[in-house]
C-alpha cells in the first residue's frame, strides 16, 4: 500500500481545528532542549532533514547508549539467549502482518502455529488444555482466578506472598471493580512458604489458592500437600511457574494443580524495556469452557485433510456478550509464535540443557558469594536460577554501586516487601552469564558492600 502524505491544505485545516497557526505553535509546550540539533530551527525545523541526515542524527544519539550492563536481574523477566531463527520466523510477513485468525480458510499457518503452541504449553505444564495465550503472567493469574470463581461460585482467593508482587498488584487492579475477597498469606523470613498459616485459611469458602514455583525469591517447592488441602474443600489450585525451570522440577500437573499459568517472556521474547510479553495458561479438561480467549483445534475437511479452526471462542466478539469469560485477553499471536519457534528449535533436550546451565551457574554464583563474602547471608533453600542475599548494606546502595561498575546487580527486595528486607538483594543467573562475568560480579560485589581485598 502506497503512503500518501497530507497536503499543505490538509495540514492547515488540521492546525485550524487545533487553534494553532503553525506546527511550531502546536508543539510550543515541548522544551526547546528536545528540539533536533542545528542547522534546523524550531521543533521540527523549517525544512525537513534528508533520510541520510536523519539517520546520522539517530546514530549519534544511539551511540550515547554504548555502556554495556551485565544483567543479573530476574524477578519474572530474564535475559535468556534467543536463537536468530526465532526472529527470522516471527518476522515473516505472513505472521508479522496478520491480525487475528478469524478466517480459517485464510489463516491456516497462523492457526496451526497456535495449535502447536498450545500443545507445547500442555507438554511443559502437564495440563490437558491450553488457550491461544494471554497478555502476560499477571493477567494469566487474574484469568485463572476468574475461572476458579466461575467454577466454584465462590468469591474468596488466597494468594501466597511468594507470588511475584507485580502479579499480585495486577490481580488487585483487575479485581478492583468486582466483588472478590483477596487474602495474602505472609512467608517465612527466608522466603519460603508458611505451610501451617496457609493451610489454616483454606476452607470451603475459598474459590482459589494461588502459589508460585519457583517463587519470587527463587525458592523451589513441592506444593502437593497444599493441593490436597484445596481438593478437600473444593477449591481450585493455581500455580504460576517459570517455564524454563519445568524440565527440572515437578510439573503443576504432577503436583495435582487444576490450573497452571506463567510468563512466557523467557521463551524467545526479548526484554524490550518491558514488553510486549506473553501470558500462558493450561488447565484440566473439565475447565475448558471456563477458559478465557480462544482455543485452536485440529479437524478434517470434507476430503479428509487436516485443518485448523477456532473452536471454543469465549470472548465478547464471538456472540457471547455478557456470557463472555474474558474481555481483556488477546491471543498475542506473534508473541505466542515466538514461544512456539523457540520451543521447537530447542526441543526437549535443548530445554533440559538450558535449564541445567541456568541452575548450575546460579549454584556457582551462590557458592562463590558464600566463600568470598562471609558478611552476605544467603538462603540455603533449594533454588533454580535465582536467590536472595542479605547484604551488610542497603540493597539500593549496592545496586547503585554495582551499576557504576557495569552490572545490573539484582532487584532490591525492600522495594516490594519493605520491613526488614531493605538489605535483601534478589539476583538471577541465566545461561548467558559466563564464568568470567560471574567471577567479576563477585569481585565487584565485595567492593560494593565494603569488603577489602
Amino acid at each position: 500500500m502506497s503512503f500518501v502524505p497530507a497536503t499543505n491544505e490538509q495540514r492547515l485545516e488540521m492546525l485550524r481545528a487545533c487553534s494553532a497557526a503553525s506546527i511550531g505553535e502546536l508543539f510550543a509546550d515541548i522544551p526547546k532542549t528536545l528540539a533536533p540539533p542545528a542547522p534546523h530551527s524550531g521543533f521540527f525545523g523549517t525544512e525537513g532533514a534528508s533520510e541520510f541526515e536523519a539517520l546520522t542524527i539517530c546514530e549519534r544519539l544511539a551511540s550515547e547508549n554504548n555502556a554495556r550492563i551485565v544483567s543479573f536481574l530476574g524477578g519474572g523477566f530474564y535475559d535468556h539467549f534467543i536463537p536468530a531463527a526465532v526472529d527470522a520466523v516471527a518476522s515473516r510477513s505472513e505472521f508479522y502482518t496478520a491480525y487475528t485468525p478469524y478466517q480459517p480458510e485464510l489463516s491456516q499457518g497462523t492457526l496451526q502455529a497456535i495449535y502447536e503452541y498450545q500443545s507445547q504449553i500442555c507438554r511443559l505444564t502437564g495440563m490437558e488444555i491450553s488457550n491461544a495465550s494471554l497478555y502476560d503472567g499477571g493477567t494469566a493469574i487474574f484469568e485463572a482466578c476468574k475461572m476458579a470463581m466461575s467454577s466454584t461460585s465462590r468469591r474468596k482467593v488466597i494468594v501466597d506472598c511468594g507470588v511475584n508482587p507485580t502479579y499480585r498488584k495486577m490481580l488487585k487492579t483487575h479485581t478492583a471493580a468486582i466483588s472478590v475477597d483477596i487474602a495474602e498469606v505472609p512467608l517465612w523470613q527466608d522466603g519460603g512458604l508458611d505451610r501451617q498459616r496457609l493451610s489454616g485459611v483454606i476452607d470451603d469458602g475459598v474459590a482459589a489458592v494461588v502459589l508460585q514455583n519457583p517463587n519470587f525469591f527463587g525458592v523451589i517447592d513441592d506444593h502437593s500437600d497444599i493441593v490436597d488441602k484445596c481438593k478437600s474443600v473444593g477449591a481450585i489450585a493455581i500455580q504460576s511457574v517459570y517455564p524454563l525451570a519445568l524440565p527440572l522440577i515437578k510439573s503443576p500437573a504432577e503436583q495435582g494443580f487444576d490450573i497452571a499459568v506463567g510468563e512466557g517472556q523467557p521463551l524467545g521474547l526479548p526484554l524490550s524495556f518491558g514488553g510486549p510479553y506473553l501470558g500462558f495458561i493450561g488447565a484440566k479438561k473439565q475447565l475448558a469452557r471456563k477458559m478465557p480467549g480462544r482455543i485452536v483445534a485440529r479437524t478434517a475437511d470434507a476430503e479428509g485433510r487436516d485443518g485448523f479452526v477456532l473452536s471454543l471462542q469465549a470472548r465478547e466478539q464471538h456472540i457471547r456478550r455478557e456470557k463472555a469469560t474474558s474481555n481483556i485477553c488477546s491471543n498475542e499471536a506473534l508473541c505466542a509464535l515466538r514461544a512456539h519457534a523457540y520451543l521447537s528449535l530447542l526441543g526437549k533436550n535443548g530445554l533440559i540443557d538450558v535449564a541445567n546451565l541456568c541452575r548450575n551457574k546460579a549454584a556457582y554464583l551462590r557458592e562463590c558469594v558464600k566463600k568470598s563474602i562471609p558478611s552476605i547471608k544467603i538462603t540455603d533453600r533449594p533454588i533454580f536460577n535465582e536467590f536472595t542475599m542479605a547484604l551488610p548494606i542497603s540493597a539500593d546502595d549496592c545496586v547503585k554501586a554495582m551499576a557504576e561498575r557495569g552490572f545490573a546487580a539484582g532487584i532490591p527486595v525492600g522495594r516490594y516487601y519493605g520491613g526488614d528486607s531493605d538489605n535483601v538483594l534478589l539476583a538471577a543467573v541465566t545461561e548467558k552469564r559466563t564464568k568470567a562475568e560471574i567471577d567479576c560480579y563477585v569481585g565487584n560485589l565485595r567492593e560494593a558492600v565494603g569488603v577489602k581485598r
